[in-house]
């Protein structure tokens, strides 16, 4: 495998940053090729703005006799993104992301959920390095919109690694928190498979800030055990929007599953739950920063 590393945590000398570290030598042992992106280190600016986009030769001319320059034209995102990466104008940081996209094979996207989300760097990143054009937004040769299994990073397959304060009941089927997949649903779904990548059930660490040093060494070992199996591993099972299970308004058809709803749905298997690992309940006192 050639696999991109993106890491969003702003301590080297936390869990994640361990656990990223365990990560990286088990591909190398395997000899896989890995890339790092780690967001923090690297200073990546998260906020999507005109300065991505936008050049002085874009900037509408100055209007004859005048001393103010005429407004730029309003910002339109997404097709100013594309435009920009249809001319290689977007800016340096931006296409160097996407070239390691277009190296690797594999992303394991690495994050602590913040607010049941991934820290805004990252976030950023995907707002950034996901254009128009690149990875969304392309038309197959018959018009359609390609999109939920297809699209410009169809063939590629994407992992989560990230960890939760919460124990592990409280983001299961009846949890207060809510099923772990449907929590990370407009990352797998929304994001990845949009693009036609095609995720992995995600790696939760559970109970992050309780852990002691052996329940660590346990999650290590199992995030080492996936990375080892990962290459014959099967994606979580996502309807593609044009296998002919969704209508013209994009609705499930009605003799799928009519009595079902919900977002599981949407996986041909109806499997929920991430895969088995170690209990993280199993003491209280921490063992370093998350």
């Amino acid at each position: 495998m050639k696999v991109l590393w993106i890491f969003a945590h702003p301590e080297q000398r936390s869990l994640n940053a361990s656990l990223m570290r365990e990560g990286l030598s088990e591909l190398s042992a395997q000899g896989h090729a890995t890339v790092v992106s780690d967001l923090y280190a690297m200073g990546w600016k998260a906020a999507l703005d005109a300065d991505d986009v936008r050049t002085g030769l874009r900037e509408a001319p100055g209007t004859a006799g005048t001393a103010r320059p005429a407004p730029a034209p309003r910002l339109r995102i997404g097709a100013e993104q594309e435009l920009a990466y249809a001319e290689g104008r977007l800016s340096d940081d931006v296409r160097e992301e996407q070239r390691k996209i277009e190296w690797a094979d594999t992303l394991v996207f690495h994050f602590p959920m913040w607010w049941f989300g991934p820290p805004a760097i990252l976030k950023g990143w995907f707002d950034r390095v996901l254009v128009q054009g690149f990875a969304f937004g392309l038309h197959g040769l018959d018009g359609r919109v390609l999109r939920y299994g297809e699209g410009g990073l169809a063939g590629k397959r994407a992992l989560v690694v990230t960890s939760v304060g919460a124990r592990e009941s409280g983001f299961g089927p009846r949890g207060i928190h809510g099923h772990v997949d449907d929590v990370l649903w407009p990352m797998l779904h929304g994001t990845f498979w949009y693009t036609g990548m095609a995720p992995y059930e995600p790696f939760v660490v559970y109970g992050a800030d309780r852990l002691t040093d052996p329940v660590r060494d346990r999650y290590a070992r199992a995030l080492r055990e996936r990375l080892r199996t990962l290459p014959d591993a099967e994606p979580l099972a996502y309807r593609s929007e044009h296998g002919g299970d969704y209508d013209g308004d994009l609705t499930l058809r009605e003799s799928i599953e009519p009595s079902a709803a919900g977002l599981a749905v949407h996986r041909i298997d109806r499997g929920r739950g991430a895969a088995s690992q170690p209990d993280a309940e199993a003491s209280a006192r921490p063992a370093q920063a998350v």
